[in-house]
């Protein structure tokens, strides 16, 4: 575990929930789209309805009301669009945690911190509109990205606008504005913003897992994820 995980690990009663539920294994479906789940090969997974109704329905079966998960995840989803690439520098390792709920979720900062950039990356298949926030603790500098966001999440923003602990700054975005995703939110942690602005890759080729794996830690402890079946 990295020092920056056990940096996370030590202000965990600090953080405020950035989604308005408890993403606890009670609540929460883990949610597998994994290159090794057989059952995404039974249905056309580069259709968002599809996709969307396949996991509707794991949450159904659960019994639980939400699915999260994916980080560190080698998925087949990514196979919808060019924008991830193709051949053996395909983009497939995800570098957040989704978190899947309806749509115009509210988002919150885990902590306080100031808007470092925000962008509407409206290709297919991308974040679509995206907030980047840039945060202090204990005198480290790192950002958390928050994407497939609604368009109105970008309104009244500007580079530096602080957002406190706790503070409601965005909303989570429908199918037709959040680059055709079924509704939910990906949650990124990144150490250095390698000079990207409004944007940063959240998805990884298998050649780069590891460098990426060393600027993008595991979020859950600041998500809130509580793991376990």
């Amino acid at each position: 575990m990295s020092g920056f995980n056990n940096l996370l690990i030590k202000h965990l009663q600090y953080f405020a929930p950035v989604v308005p539920f408890s993403l606890d294994s009670k609540n929460t479906f883990p949610l597998d789209l994994s290159v090794t789940n057989s059952e995404l090969y039974d249905f056309d997974i580069e259709s968002t309805e599809e996709l969307a109704n396949y996991i509707r329905g794991k949450i159904q079966q659960s019994g639980r009301k939400y699915a999260a998960g994916g980080y560190g995840e080698d998925r087949l989803i990514y196979r919808k669009s060019r924008h991830f690439g193709s051949g053996s520098d395909a983009r497939t390792i995800h570098l957040g945690i989704d978190v899947w709920s309806e749509v115009h979720t509210s988002i919150s900062a885990p902590l306080a911190g100031k808007v470092h950039s925000f962008r509407n990356n409206n290709n297919f298949g991308d974040y679509g509109p995206t907030i980047i926030l840039e945060h202090q603790l204990e005198g480290r500098t790192f950002y958390t990205l928050y994407g497939h966001l609604s368009v109105d999440s970008l309104n009244g923003l500007s580079e530096g606008l602080k957002i406190q602990r706790g503070e409601k700054f965005a909303e989570t975005g429908d199918v037709d504005e959040n680059g055709a995703w079924p509704p939910h939110l990906h949650f990124q942690v990144m150490t250095d913003m390698l000079g990207n602005s409004g944007d940063f890759p959240g998805v990884a080729s298998k050649n780069d897992w590891q460098r990426f794996k060393d600027i993008c830690p595991d979020p859950a402890p600041l998500l809130g994820v509580r793991r376990g079946r």
